[in-house]
């Protein structure tokens, strides 16, 4: 284990499963304990970035809606009504300990182009150099269907790589990565993952938690790509009396995912951009092999086989072997009009240099 009192910048997720009673409305004392621990590590000297979910339950608790009325419109009203109760309820916790929060609600859209993502990261530094603490969401009221985060793990991720966090901790009803259904009693939690450990997949239940929209499926997933990108992530129960305060200072049960080789700014906001992707490339074997191999090599056009969607300068691309296997993500040296010019051709410059690409399986 490293020493946790280490970590300066510290990303907090807290999923709707543990802001919210049986009954799906918002818990205030647990959400008032919550403001507790991270104002005593905000007096620790830590940054604290909280991601929290909670506006639609908030919501609930304010209006009654009918149950025929659509799922997208009844999400987005719920979402803009609890919005403000949410935030006013963080707002008055924080006033008590005389700390400040502010409200940064986003979409998958705000991470689109890099000049959105710097946008993003400024205002959360700012905000940081200041001694707030920023209370992230998704803005449930614009963001629909395709335009979603798979849930909060998603975006908590994408927060923690964006800021070079120092630690991820992402708060569920479980105590942690089970190796077996959490229901049965021979199962236990699973201390440290290390890599892909792709085995893991096996253990885990594919249904939802509670009243969030994901599942574990979703939070190993995000766990593994931020751990491999330099962040160790832990994954604790939220509902445990001090469980933050407890993760960074005494030993609590949890599981815990080892960071690998820190990534640079770039590589890590490409590793979250398989959404936002505009064209796709297909290799050849030699190319799939050069990119994976872990040496500095970059793709040259002697070894594009196909453009199958069309890119512009400087947009993130999906590069794909003869299989039609995603292996990858890259940003673009230059448009598909030109790189299908130069398709098979030697001593041409790269499409994607090796300091915009990212690997997305190993060989």
């Amino acid at each position: 284990m490293s020493d946790t009192s280490l970590y300066k910048k510290i990303v907090i997720k807290v999923g709707s499963n543990v802001l919210t009673k049986a009954d799906g409305l918002p818990d205030v004392a647990r959400i008032s304990h919550l403001v507790d621990q991270l104002t005593q590590l905000k007096k620790d000297g830590k940054e604290v970035v909280l991601v929290s979910s909670g506006a639609v339950a908030s919501g609930r608790s304010l209006i009654k809606i009918s149950e025929k009325q659509n799922a997208v419109a009844a999400r987005q009203l719920l979402a803009s009504i609890g919005q403000i109760k949410l935030i006013n309820l963080y707002m008055q916790l924080f006033e008590q300990h005389q700390m400040l929060c502010s409200q940064v609600l986003v979409t998958k859209e705000d991470f689109r182009d890099r000049m959105h993502y710097l946008n993003i990261k400024n205002c959360l530094e700012i905000l940081l150099q200041h001694q707030v603490i920023p209370v992230i969401n998704e803005n449930d009221v614009v963001s629909v269907t395709e335009l979603m985060f798979t849930d909060n793990d998603e975006l908590a991720g994408l927060i923690a790589s964006m800021l070079n966090a120092d630690v991820l901790i992402i708060l569920s009803n479980v105590d942690g990565i089970y190796n077996g259904d959490p229901k049965l009693s021979t199962s236990t939690v699973i201390p440290e993952i290390k890599g892909t450990a792709g085995g893991i997949n096996s253990f885990i239940t594919t249904s939802k938690s509670g009243h969030g929209r994901g599942g574990m499926v979703t939070k190993l997933s995000m766990a593994q790509k931020v751990a491999k990108l330099g962040i160790p992530v832990f994954i604790a129960n939220g509902s445990r009396e001090n469980i933050i305060t407890d993760l960074l200072y005494k030993e609590v049960i949890h599981t815990r995912f080892a960071a690998e080789k820190i990534k640079s700014g770039k590589k890590k906001w490409i590793a979250h951009s398989e959404g936002a992707a505009t064209g796709i490339v297909q290799l050849n074997a030699g190319a799939k092999e050069a990119l994976l191999s872990g040496k500095a090599s970059s793709l040259l056009p002697v070894g594009i086989i196909n453009i199958q969607a069309d890119f512009k300068k400087g947009d993130i691309i999906k590069l794909i072997d003869e299989q039609e296997n995603l292996i990858g993500l890259g940003v673009a040296e230059y448009g598909s009009e030109k790189a299908r010019a130069c398709i098979g051709e030697q001593k041409q410059r790269p499409l994607v240099h090796y300091n915009y690409f990212h690997p997305l399986i190993q060989i």
